[in-house]
């Protein structure tokens, strides 16, 4: 093969049949990838004539195989150029770089062709929006006996350049973007527990977007990096608090967090709140680990459901977010989220309500309202002697 391009950004080769073979690596490898085969797939369904052609698509090793459009432009007017990426958003494509470096011309039938569409974007104003393949509703309430809400909840989508909040309820396209949902539940004395969700939750919307979509997909992609300096920066944050200020002395919380990307979710957990993974063929895993000596006795076997909701030590945590603890170790890992997937996020006000075959139930079963909705009401004619937080997540299509 001839080589015709090795960057940080990518190795490009020639075949000895002509084909363009492409290696994506470096910073955002795999949605580089992923927006160019999605864009080239498009443009060819639209019979667009003058881009390449996938020939081959290799996700795991992030490579694609296109037609070739001929060689580099030299010299072109400017009005020409300006003409050739107008004729492009015709076919309802925007290239993010509308220069010569990005032509070729192809000598077999003396057309001028367009290249490199790794962070082109699909003009969603001429009515091309991705459809939804997310559904969500979030709610928190302080329950009948606290006199102040410590729990909190968040719903953000973010691509790498912009975070914006999300509503209670919605539905919402990962085509161009990730999703993180997560519920913290503070502890501390006055208001400390509140003030300690609040900051998490902030914490969170600074630095998720420099992690967005990893260079390869899956278990593989250093999720649980970007994730385990979230979960320390918090941690690091809680505790200075805690010692410089006395109002905050002790001051933590339980952090349980989604991070939903194509294909993914990647999740980091430290407390008692809860994340639960509801599959399409039915039945409700916990996927998060209670880190508590009660929880320890439930993931072994020792205790049954019944047994640890009423132990008397349930609530001793082990593990959380600033609470003077100097080390933690929180829980990570990776589900593969398909069509029909449903996660539930939750506070322990939620659990201490409603038995896990209730939970399934409402979330499974049909009902008026927001299942987020649903749930909290329940928990509240069934308990609520705590804060209650719930956060439903459903993957409509493959997210």
């Amino acid at each position: 093969m001839h080589e015709i391009k090795d960057t940080k950004r990518a190795l490009v080769r020639i075949g000895y049949d002509g084909l363009v073979h492409k290696t994506f690596r470096g910073h955002q490898a795999y949605a580089r990838f992923a927006n160019e085969v999605c864009l080239l797939r498009y443009l060819e369904a639209r019979h667009c004539d003058f881009v390449p052609k996938l020939v081959e698509v290799d996700e795991p090793v992030l490579k694609i195989v296109t037609t070739n459009c001929g060689s580099r432009v030299d010299q072109i007017s400017p009005e020409r150029l300006r003409e050739l990426f107008a004729e492009l958003e015709t076919f309802g494509v925007r290239h993010d770089d509308p220069e010569i470096r990005n032509l070729t011309y192809r000598n077999s039938d003396g057309r001028f062709c367009i290249i490199d569409f790794e962070f082109a974007e699909l003009i969603e104003d001429i009515g091309r929006t991705p459809a939804p393949d997310l559904r969500w509703s979030g709610l928190t309430h302080r329950g009948h006996v606290r006199a102040n809400n410590e729990d909190t909840f968040l719903a953000l989508r973010f691509d790498g350049h912009e975070v914006h909040y999300l509503g209670k309820t919605g539905e919402d396209s990962s085509a161009k973007a990730d999703f993180v949902f997560a519920v913290s539940d503070g502890m501390g004395g006055a208001n400390s527990g509140e003030f300690a969700s609040r900051i998490t939750v902030d914490k969170i919307t600074k630095l998720m977007p420099r992690g967005y979509r990893p260079a390869a997909p899956g278990p593989a992609s250093g999720y649980d990096l970007t994730l385990a300096e979230l979960f320390s920066a918090i941690h690091y944050d809680l505790l200075k608090l805690g010692q410089s200020y006395e109002e905050c002395h002790g001051m933590g919380t339980t952090l349980s967090l989604c991070w939903l990307t194509p294909g993914w979710l990647y999740f980091g957990h430290i407390g008692d709140s809860r994340i639960y993974h509801l599959p399409p063929a039915g039945g409700l895993n916990q996927v998060s680990h209670d880190h508590s000596h009660v929880g320890w006795l439930r993931r072994n076997g020792e205790l049954n459901e019944r047994e640890a909701r009423l132990h008397p030590r349930r609530n001793v945590l082990h593990q959380a977010l600033g609470a003077a603890h100097q080390f933690i170790e929180p829980q990570f890992g990776a589900l593969p989220c398909a069509t029909g997937d449903r996660f539930l996020i939750c506070s322990d006000g939620l659990t201490e309500g409603l038995w896990n075959s209730q939970l399934e139930e409402i979330v499974r079963g049909p009902g008026s309202g927001p299942v987020a909705e649903r749930l909290i009401a329940a928990a509240l004619a069934a308990s609520g002697k705590d804060n209650i937080t719930a956060l439903v997540i459903e993957a409509l299509t493959g997210s």
